[in-house]
């Protein structure tokens, strides 16, 4: 069954991409049936790369975030790949133009998924899927600047096959500027009533895990309260032994 575009798998396993072959048996999850939490660790710093050792038996996805994918480029995520081979790396790239020769970029480096906005012209994203397509990986859309709106996306919204998840924001600039609104939580409630799979991003870390866990993201995202902590290591670990049916389900083989 295709749901607003996008294909769902009633399975805990993942392929490279998270997403299965068009060969699998597909059908929209129920709520009991979603697939397993996977935690995705955020790196937005270039010292953030010395903790990769550390995080490599707790993050599901290490995240090589946009401005440190502006500052070092290509290379962080080969680092990624080389320091944390069994992780799968994400490209926050935020991509909004420019889709084929972004996605050949960093899927080339051997990112398994990359982020294109969810403003960007229906051209872009048919751009990203197919390249997405030809290697194997995933596509997140990124609703960030829709955040705090009642739709995050159109009702009548549909992507490419490779496009396997929507990633929910609350804003860091938002936030820092004390926003203290919980809407994005409301808002991964409206986009699995739609049948939408969810990456949860923004603010999540000890304080806000349970109200997070509460609306079962698919993927949970944390960055600075893993990376800026005064022990990376052991919050990443609280974090990990708190999720429910964690995630680690990658196929060996496809890594």
């Amino acid at each position: 069954m295709e749901v607003a575009g996008l294909w769902q798998i009633s399975t805990t396993r993942h392929t490279t991409a998270g997403w299965p072959l068009s060969s699998c048996r597909i059908r929209c999850l129920k709520q009991s049936e979603r697939t397993a939490l996977l935690l995705q660790v955020a790196f937005d710093k270039p010292e953030h790369l010395a903790l990769l050792p550390q995080m490599k038996a707790f993050a599901d996805i290490i995240e090589i975030g946009t401005p440190l994918l502006k500052r070092l480029g290509l290379s962080a995520i080969t680092t990624a790949r080389e320091l944390c081979p069994d992780v799968m790396v994400l490209a926050d790239t935020k991509t909004v133009d420019g889709g084929q020769l972004e996605a050949d970029m960093v899927f080339g480096a051997g990112a398994a998924f990359m982020t294109v906005l969810s403003c960007a012209s229906s051209a872009t994203h048919e751009a990203v899927g197919k390249r997405a397509a030809a290697f194997g990986a995933t596509v997140i859309v990124d609703t960030i600047t829709e955040a705090g709106k009642a739709e995050l996306l159109p009702l009548d919204a549909v992507f490419p096959e490779s496009f396997g998840y929507v990633a929910v924001h609350s804003p860091t600039d938002a936030r820092l500027a004390g926003n203290t609104s919980t809407s994005h939580l409301e808002a991964v409630r409206k986009m699995h009533d739609r049948g939408f799979l969810v990456s949860l991003a923004g603010g999540i870390g000890p304080d806000t895990l349970e109200a997070v866990i509460a609306v079962e993201p698919e993927i949970l995202v944390v960055g600075s309260a893993i990376t800026e902590s005064a022990n990376p290591k052991e919050v990443a670990r609280w974090i990990r032994d708190r999720l429910p049916n964690p995630g680690r389900g990658w196929p060996s083989d496809k890594r």
